[in-house]
């Protein structure tokens, strides 16, 4: 125990607060461990023991209400939720915002000082003060209607959870709230169902699950009393809370309720998780600490000074306030926030809806991404690859624009006239039979609405299961007008699909003269294959013996390697004296043959990678992003999609060994980039052998991994110091999204739950789109440092005239209240207009930048501070002096004036020429003098808006006139510059005075100079860009 602990435990109540911290973080990292569930491994009588229960007739309501009174009920548990009041004052008062508040705070308090020694005196302060009120509060509503996204989590969890559940209770099946159900209850699911717990399944009738809310794979899942994994989530004879019944029905015994179901578990991993600040927050609050440190250093250096030169300790803390607040770049809070907000608007626009504001910098940070497959790198919808037919492999290509395009991928030789032949001809007898077979062993049809129906088959919406639907699509697209064909060729008899025999089978009568009966089946090759005598292939019809049972494993094996999914399927004609029209086909107690069929080939499907995809995983590794896929997909389709993308471009431990012809166990692990790792075997690995493997290896494959190991992965990640991004799209992908530097959800596939977790969003659910939101994201984070140079170099120039007015004793050159007209008025519209800056370069062909890389840096600041503002105070101070020096006051006449120019009972103050001034001609000058500071900081800031431009290119390169909005900014701002001046009254108010044109023009030679400098600057940079000196020059 550190000794700060120590000291803490002796507080009162603080070692009971700690207790309850460790507690709690102690359930939490539980959560992070994998399911612990071993119902699924016991028998029947062993669950009965466990449980006290009765199958035949259930729990008694006695011992329910026990039960439920005992555990609580079967009900997900919200997070303690911040209060709204809170979270907006957090946004009110915390970062950035404190600043302008203390700064505010001491305006009113110098404002107070001033009026109780003086009451005549300016309300200079008391407007600054009241106008960073309004500021900040005005900031802090509009943050606040951007973001709000975390008490809502549970809410789309509650959504998904079941109302009502069939229960057996003292022998009766009765309707119940879910609520209320408890361990041991024996419930009946059916078809449309959600499952009301975790359930152990104790009877099936075809019954299948969407296990896609905890798996993120869609594909129905059939369940069976067998326990056929030791894996919990893998095994046949459990259903999980909240999972979707999409055929069947089955009985089966509650083993786990509410919390403690893997749902549960889910939803308490992401509401417990806390939001991480983002990047771009840290690198404000590093922003806010500089200037933090800046103000004061100055104020308690002038406090010193003005003490030791004799000045009153009111009138010396006043004065030192202005230089405090002079520090303060009032307006920059605005800008940022702006400038995220037309950034959002923009990625809006492509396609990438942002929740979070300080998220669209976040992903321009990003250096790893993690990836869902189904659905982001892939389309979500299964399509036919290839065929096997008469021996041989057939490439399928399926567009909605063209036509399909059928060929074999090694030429075939026609035995009679010897021609090699690619393209597949749709006249074959091998293909007919195979397309016949396909199209009529089905039940899968369109969605038979008229819009639907004038799509292209592949966009039309399908009502059935994934395999089917791609069957259908293929037989609409090559022969047209499936459902029709199957209605010419009525089906007699079906036998449905079970887990058991893994077939389906159909009796047809067919259309084309041949009175006898047609038997069409698909199912497993292998088990399909079992069932074949014949196999039928170029017209011709061969027993299928060793040969061809070799040619098919071959083909099996290559095909299946790729992670398609295959489908066999055989054909055979029953006699017709056995089996004449009318018969009487009985699919219980099966009355016709299921040996001996005659098989045609098999088709195969895969989930075919996004259009674009691949380009973007090459953009994000030029980019220097590494994109690990984490899946919940088996890790042999998971690998053959990864290198359709180019995630994996080398060879595996595996590969590598069968080359080599070795044990995988040879291969030193130092030697492959590429690794596949499947879910159990990340189960095995320590946090240290974890990072191992993420640092070791370049190209990174997770495969049917588990919430909770998506979760570990991200915070190995970020272990790495690694900026990560998550994507997904299912309630299994919300702790990951919501631990991640940035969550992206999928917009249309996306579940509820993770929407709400995400910090973004992609509205067309496509990877490629991430590529533009990081090209974005990169873009604002340049443009944001050139905001902060911009503000930053006026910043001194704003603060210099008091260290003038202390250190030379010359009357104040700018007013506080004028101060507030530059970062408020003047400056607010050109630093808006670096939002619409164009990127200067390549910006995704540079490495992301590391989390220690900083906004703000020291070669930022001495480039600011050092030299660049030092040309924008002389101009200013040269266009002050003229007005002096016209009016008969030269520069060495100003020195040691102050006091006397300050004093209203002195009324003849002479000037360089001897003539006398009077209190309120001297403050008359005094406002046309600090009027031309003030000209002179706005058009020497128009140069430092064109110096921040580009930071190595020539603005001439870039385009003068590109940006528009800059354009438009800096005749925005001469014309307010105009309005503040010359409208009688507010020019007064403001301390400004209606200034001739000839004082507008002394700073003009400053701004010429200014831009030489920065053009040279840059020159320097882009000629000798690794030397010391242009290091220092840029930031």
């Amino acid at each position: 125990m550190t000794i700060k602990d120590r000291l803490l435990n002796l507080l009162p109540g603080a070692a009971g607060k700690n207790k309850k911290k460790a507690a709690a973080a102690t359930d939490f990292e539980n959560l992070k461990k994998e399911v612990t569930i071993e119902e699924h491994k016991l028998t029947l009588d062993e669950l009965v023991e466990r449980f006290q229960t009765n199958i035949e007739q259930g729990l008694t309501t006695q011992k329910a209400a026990e039960l439920l009174e005992k555990n609580g009920p079967n009900a997900l548990t919200p997070p303690p939720q911040t209060p709204e009041w809170v979270k907006f004052c957090k946004l009110l008062f915390g970062g950035f915002s404190a600043l302008l508040w203390v700064a505010a705070i001491l305006c009113l308090i110098a404002y107070g000082v001033q009026v109780g020694t003086d009451p005549t005196t300016p309300k200079d302060n008391l407007w600054l003060g009241i106008a960073l009120i309004v500021v900040v509060v005005i900031t802090a509503v509009f943050a606040y209607y951007q973001e709000s996204k975390a008490g809502k989590i549970m809410e789309s969890f509650k959504k998904m959870v079941p109302q009502q559940a069939n229960v057996m209770r003292d022998g009766r099946k009765i309707e119940i709230s879910a609520a209320d159900l408890v361990l041991g209850d024996i419930v009946f699911v059916k078809i449309g169902d959600k499952t009301p717990a975790d359930i152990r399944v104790l009877t099936a009738q075809s019954f299948k699950v969407d296990n896609s809310s905890l798996t993120g794979e869609s594909e129905p899942l059939a369940r069976s009393p067998d326990c056929t994994h030791d894996n919990p989530l893998e095994t046949k004879n459990l259903a999980f809370f909240s999972t979707f019944a999409v055929e069947g029905s089955c009985t089966g015994m509650v083993i786990r309720t509410g919390d403690n179901t893997v749902m549960g578990r889910i939803a308490a991993l992401a509401s417990g998780l806390g939001n991480d600040i983002s990047p771009l927050n840290v690198e404000i609050n590093h922003f806010v600490h500089i200037v933090t440190l800046v103000a004061v250093s100055f104020g308690i250096v002038f406090l010193i000074i003005l003490l030791a030169i004799g000045t009153g300790v009111l009138q010396a803390l006043v004065f030192v306030i202005g230089i405090i607040v002079s520090n303060v770049p009032e307006g920059l809070l605005a800008t940022i926030t702006v400038m995220l907000a037309l950034t959002a608007q923009r990625m809006a626009k492509k396609k990438c809806l942002v929740k979070n504001l300080t998220a669209v910098e976040a992903l321009g940070s990003v250096s790893t991404i993690c990836s869902d497959k189904t659905g982001t790198l892939t389309q979500n919808r299964m399509t036919v690859s290839h065929l096997w037919v008469d021996g041989a492999i057939v490439s399928v290509n399926l567009s909605p624009t063209h036509e399909p395009e059928l060929a074999f991928e090694n030429p075939l030789v026609d035995p009679k006239t010897g021609e090699e032949t690619k393209a597949l001809k749709t006249d074959r007898p091998g293909y007919q039979a195979l397309l016949r077979c396909a199209m009529l062993c089905a039940k899968a049809v369109f969605k038979p609405t008229e819009e639907n129906m004038s799509k292209p088959p592949l966009h039309r919406l399908v009502q059935g299961d994934a395999s089917e639907t791609a069957i259908l699509q293929f037989g609409e697209m090559v022969n047209g007008k499936v459902e029709e064909y199957r209605e010419k060729n009525k089906k007699v008899c079906d036998i449905p699909f079970n887990s058991a025999n893994k077939y389906q089978v159909s009796v047809h009568e067919t259309n084309d003269g041949d009175e006898r009966h047609l038997i069409v089946m698909k199912g497993a090759p292998e088990r399909i294959l079992e069932r074949c005598q014949k196999i039928f292939v170029n017209n011709n019809e061969y027993d299928l013996n060793e040969e061809w049972t070799q040619k098919f494993n071959d083909a099996y094996m290559q095909l299946g390697g790729l992670g398609e999914r295959v489908l066999g399927f055989c054909d055979m004609r029953l006699p017709l004296g056995n089996f004449p029209r009318g018969f009487s086909f009985d699919p219980d107690n099966v009355n016709f043959p299921l040996r001996g069929l005659r098989f045609l080939g098999f088709i195969t499907m895969i989930d075919p990678p996004r259009p674009g995809v691949a380009d973007a995983v090459a953009k994000c590794r030029t980019a220097g992003i590494k994109v690990i896929m984490v899946t919940g997909d088996h890790p042999i389709t998971a690998k053959a999609i990864a290198r359709g993308v180019g995630i994996i471009t080398s060879d595996t431990a595996q590969d590598l060994a069968a080359r080599l012809n070795i044990a995988p166990s040879d291969v030193e692990a130092r030697d492959v980039r590429a690794i596949v790792v499947s879910g159990s075997e990340l189960a095995e690995l320590s946090a240290q052998q974890l990072d191992e493997v993420l640092t070791l290896h370049s190209e990174i494959v997770f495969a049917r991994t588990s919430p909770q190991q998506k979760l570990i992965i991200v915070e190995g990640c970020q272990r790495q110091g690694w900026i990560v991004g998550v994507t997904g799209d299912g309630v299994n992908d919300s702790p990951a999204l919501k631990k991640a530097d940035i969550g992206i959800s999928m917009g249309i596939s996306g579940s509820d739950v993770s929407k709400q977790v995400a910090d973004m969003i992609l509205l067309d659910d496509n990877f490629a789109t991430i590529v533009t939101g990081i090209e974005e994201g990169r873009l604002i984070f340049d443009n944001l440092k050139k905001v902060i140079a911009y503000t930053f170099t006026k910043n001194l120039v704003e603060l210099l005239p008091f260290l003038v007015y202390v250190v030379a004793d010359v009357p104040l050159a700018l007013s506080t209240i004028t101060i507030l007209c530059i970062d408020l008025g003047t400056d607010i519209v050109p630093s808006i207009s670096y939002a619409y800056e164009g990127i200067e370069a390549d910006i995704l062909k540079r490495p992301p930048r590391k989390k220690t890389d900083k906004m703000v840096t020291s070669q930022m600041v001495t480039l600011c501070y050092g030299q660049i503002a030092m040309v924008e105070a002389s101009g200013a101070f040269f266009a002050y002096l003229v007005v002096m020096a016209e009016n008969g006051f030269w520069p060495s006449r100003l020195l040691g004036l102050r006091e006397a120019w300050e004093a209203k009972s002195l009324n003849d103050v002479m000037d360089s020429y001897g003539q006398e001034w009077t209190y309120e001609q001297r403050h008359n000058l005094d406002l046309a003098a600090q009027t031309a500071y003030f000209i002179g900081v706005v058009i020497t800031q128009f140069a430092n808006l064109y110096g921040n431009k580009t930071v190595r290119r020539s603005v001439f390169q870039q385009g003068l006139f590109g940006n528009r909005f800059m354009v438009f900014a800096i005749l925005f701002t001469v014309a307010l510059a105009c309005f503040l001046l010359y409208t009688p009254t507010l020019n007064r108010a403001l301390n400004l005075a209606p200034n001739r044109f000839l004082w507008w023009l002394p700073a003009v030679p400053f701004f010429f100079y200014l831009f030489a400098f920065n053009e040279a600057r840059k020159y320097f940079i882009r000629k000798y860009p690794d030397r010391y000196p242009a290091r220092q020059l840029t930031y």
